[in-house]
């Protein structure tokens, strides 16, 4: 009997396999690896072995190993197989993910295997790309089980068999009229204990549905928020178009909170796993921010350079700088990083921003008080209660804004229709460094009378 396999020496194992070009003892290692496990190694793997390896696999688990992979990996593996290989696992796709896979391929590749495609397989796929990216239509299945509200329940129950290998899933049943009408829904769990004889009409509940139009984030979160495992997609007449599964839902979901991590901190999402990705691509993926940010420090200079003289009188105003700038920072980066949450569960509304504004001036006043009480204490036993006012009242002063502007730039990002991610921590930290300190040596001036 095998032993249990250690995930860290199998990988070693295959790797170290993959290198000698010796295919036998690595596709014994991938043969005693779980589908998760070979898909999370194919994920390590460069370009070059993640195609060899590949290839080792069977052909029904190779096909259920590539659904599940990133798009961008999926191209990438595509471009390194041979035609007759990508053909087969091409066709194999349902039409949502093949159509993930064709917004990542070079346009040539993409036609010559759009044309390599069956008819019915086609046409469903061109159901799909007809949407915008970013809606929800372009994540939908076209391929799904419906029934008729004057069907019998053994009727549907006969659509349902005919259709298991095919349909996205047959746990949730569409019920349309005549026109494709979305009129009701009915898990596969009811029509199993109803009365084979009994119509449709008769066991369906009324239909939660998104609008194929809906923003792909906002149509998953909703999925989500339902706890369902499907969701009717309609057109704007209420026909049905399509379904939105529960696990389609939160990968989309996954890739925001990704999307939304990375730019946070200030870089690009990688889109990929971190050890699979390219040392180029990582790069690029924080160089351009990197230099925006620091270019918005060139404001904190610019600060620095006009207050020269007020430094002079009183060398140690500069030793609380970085204490004033990163309490700041730190304070807006909050506010930021709750309202951004807040928005994507739904939980406010660009509407709600001047309730935002007075909620996070209040809690910024609150923290600033609370900070700045205890930066008054210390400064004043330290330097003089000439300084620990200073310090106090900049406390305060720096932690209203910062929460205030915090809370509202993720709003205002919503509002033009941009990430409210791109609007969150980076750009307010340079904004706050900036007016924190004009705010630090007005304050100065004014309590050491510079």
């Amino acid at each position: 009997m095998d032993h249990p396999l250690d995930i860290a020496v199998a990988s070693d194992a295959l790797k170290q396999a993959l290198n000698h070009d010796d295919l036998t003892a690595a596709a014994a290692v991938i043969a005693r690896l779980t589908t998760t496990q070979a898909l999370e190694e194919l994920e390590r793997l460069g370009h070059r072995d993640r195609a060899v390896a590949y290839r080792l696999l069977g052909k029904d688990r190779a096909l259920a190993i590539f659904e599940r992979l990133d798009a961008r990996l999926q191209s990438e593996l595509v471009q390194a197989l041979r035609d007759d290989d990508v053909a087969e696992v091409f066709a194999g796709l349902s039409p949502d993910d093949r159509v993930a896979l064709l917004d990542e391929l070079p346009a040539a590749v993409a036609r010559r295997l759009m044309h390599g495609l069956p008819p019915r397989k086609r046409a469903l796929t061109d159901v799909v790309l007809g949407y915008g990216q970013g809606s929800i239509g372009r994540r939908m299945s076209p391929e799904y089980v419906a029934a008729r509200p004057w069907n019998t329940v053994e009727q549907a129950l006969t659509a349902v068999r005919s259709g298991l290998d095919d349909a996205e899933t047959v746990y949730l049943v569409p019920v349309t009229d005549a026109g494709r009408t979305l009129v009701g829904v009915v898990s596969l769990r009811d029509l199993l204990r109803a009365d084979p004889h009994e119509q449709v009409g008769g066991v369906m509940t009324s239909p939660e549905f998104v609008t194929a139009a809906l923003d792909e984030e906002t149509a998953a979160r909703r999925c989500a928020e339902l706890k369902v495992l499907a969701l009717p997609v309609v057109d704007a007449e209420a026909r049905l178009l399509g379904i939105l599964t529960v696990d389609d839902a939160l990968r989309i979901l996954e890739d925001a909170e990704t999307e939304d991590a990375a730019r946070t901190s200030g870089s690009e999402p990688l889109r990929r796993p971190y050890l699979g990705a390219r040392i180029w691509d990582i790069v690029k993926s924080r160089l351009v921010w990197l230099l925006v940010l620091a270019v918005g420090a060139t404001l904190t200079v610019q600060v620095l350079s006009v207050f020269e003289a007020t430094l002079e009188q009183q060398v140690v105003l500069s030793l609380f700088i970085p204490l004033l700038i990163g309490t700041g920072g730190n304070t807006g980066n909050q506010a930021a990083t709750t309202v951004t949450r807040a928005l994507a569960v739904g939980d406010v509304r660009t509407r709600d921003i001047l309730r935002v504004i007075s909620r996070e001036a209040r809690v910024g006043a609150t923290l600033g008080l609370l900070l700045g009480t205890a930066g008054f204490v210390v400064a004043a036993l330290v330097y003089s209660p000439a300084l620990g006012w200073v310090i106090g009242l900049t406390l305060l002063g720096i932690c209203t804004l910062a929460a205030t502007v915090g809370g509202m730039m993720p709003l205002l990002g919503k509002a033009i229709r941009a990430d409210p991610a791109v609007f969150s921590n980076p750009f307010i930290s340079t904004f706050v460094d900036a007016a924190g300190l004009v705010l630090y040596f007005l304050v100065a001036t004014a309590v050491l009378g510079l």
